[in-house]
């Protein structure tokens, strides 16, 4: 049977099952077992067999135990005032930038990804702070809520990352080594939205009011010492990975605990919060763990058609350059993000992009930080986009209006992975000194 044929019924079954709104982890296992039925004439024993021995294997993965543990940290954290005291603490050190306070977006979301792993979380802890404060002080909303749609994205982005350890454990890559490859890319990102926000400042006065507040040397003192807990933690979870003392599963017990430290010094503490948090983390774990046992069968499904192979070797044949390829790619995600999440994006494709991807002569570690970017780019994307929604509901503006504010921080996004893809040693440089 054909390749073009093959796809075309696993093509045909995904629209089939996932365009009736049957659940994306059902979906994927019956796109799987319709596959080999139909196209492998497989019978549903055998089926059911390969079934139980994929899932079993994917779901006992030690690398997955991060998942839900790093999710528990961050609910915790998400449950206090660390975004409150976020605000605080970098007011006064942005105060004088051109944007003044817009940069809290940036700023804030860039160090609250790096105890939350999700990009949702993070754009609803920081902007539940930020945009009241912000419309409070008469700064121009569109920017104020496009930066925070961008920079809410760090949370995929900036480890520890939700998405990188998916993206690991199903490309079977380094996690730490991926840690590492999104710190620089992440930072650089922060500084592109910066810039973005101090010209267009710079352009119109009128859409950052002057700082009001005080900023002097006991300002700025005060405000460092509210930045102690959150960046303590961030200390003690990636300094553990990185230096090498614990694996990213050891290092996110380790966060939990530090959560918990804080909860308890800061006089937050309660069973009612701990029982809150472990139940939202329970639930949001089991649906990612679903969705990678599911992608694991639809994976054997999709290699014993021998589908990545013969793709691969079609697009060699077309001779296409490692950028064309690229493109081919990011224009497939970008689509694919109008209608998926992050992790159902991931668990569908990586099958067949890393092969793709190591062929074309790319690093998969530096494909991973590209296809984090690319999931980036789907949560500021309609109909679907996840950071739309939040700041939907923070700013009560209409979708249209929301979408427009996202649409420069998107093309941003573009221009980052454009300077990634020129320079790929922004991401190879720091895991390559671990």
């Amino acid at each position: 049977m054909s390749v073009t044929f093959s796809a075309a019924i696993v093509l045909g079954l995904l629209g089939l099952f996932l365009g009736a709104g049957v659940w994306i982890f059902s979906g994927l296992m019956l796109v799987g077992a319709s596959a080999m039925y139909l196209v492998l004439d497989f019978n549903a024993a055998r089926i059911g067999a390969i079934a139980t021995k994929v899932i079993s294997s994917s779901a006992i993965s030690w690398e997955l135990a991060a998942i839900p543990i790093f999710m528990w940290m961050g609910d915790i954290i998400f449950r206090t005032d660390i975004s409150q005291r976020l605000f605080r603490g970098l007011a006064p050190m942005v105060a004088r930038i051109p944007g003044g306070l817009l940069h809290t977006n940036v700023l804030g979301c860039t160090v609250f990804a790096a105890i939350s792993g999700s990009s949702t979380a993070t754009t609803a802890t920081v902007g539940k702070i930020t945009i009241p404060e912000l419309q409070a002080r008469g700064y121009d909303l569109r920017l104020a809520s496009g930066s925070l749609a961008g920079a809410g994205s760090f949370g995929l982005l900036i480890p520890p990352s939700i998405a990188m350890i998916v993206y690991g454990v199903l490309a079977e890559v380094s996690i730490a080594k991926l840690f590492a490859a999104g710190v620089i890319p992440g930072l650089m990102m922060a500084g592109l939205y910066v810039g973005y926000i101090a010209i267009m400042s710079i352009l119109d006065p009128s859409r950052a009011p002057k700082y009001e507040g005080e900023v002097s040397a006991g300002a700025l003192l005060r405000g460092a010492l509210e930045l102690v807990p959150i960046m303590l933690l961030m200390v003690v979870v990636l300094g553990s990975i990185y230096s090498g003392i614990a694996t990213p599963s050891e290092a996110a017990a380790v966060g939990v605990f530090g959560a918990i430290v804080i909860t308890v010094v800061t006089g937050q503490f309660s069973l009612q919060l701990m029982r809150d948090s472990l139940m939202a983390t329970i639930r949001v774990s089991a649906m990612i763990l679903m969705l990678i046992a599911a992608s694991a069968f639809l994976s054997a499904a999709i290699a014993y058609m021998h589908l990545p192979t013969k793709i691969t070797q079609g697009i060699s044949a077309m001779q296409l350059s490692p950028y064309g390829v690229l493109l081919i790619l990011a224009a497939l995600y970008i689509v694919l993000g109008m209608f998926l999440d992050g992790t159902s994006m991931t668990v569908m494709t990586v099958p067949i992009a890393v092969p793709l991807i190591v062929q074309a002569g790319f690093d998969p570690i530096w494909f991973g930080i590209y296809l984090v970017i690319m999931i980036e780019m789907s949560a500021l994307t309609p109909p679907v986009g996840l950071n739309l929604f939040v700041l939907q509901g923070l700013t009560r503006r209409s979708m249209g209006e929301t979408v427009r504010a996202a649409a420069p921080f998107f093309l941003l996004l573009c221009l980052g992975t454009v300077i990634l893809a020129v320079f790929p040693q922004i991401v190879l440089w720091l895991p390559s000194r671990l």
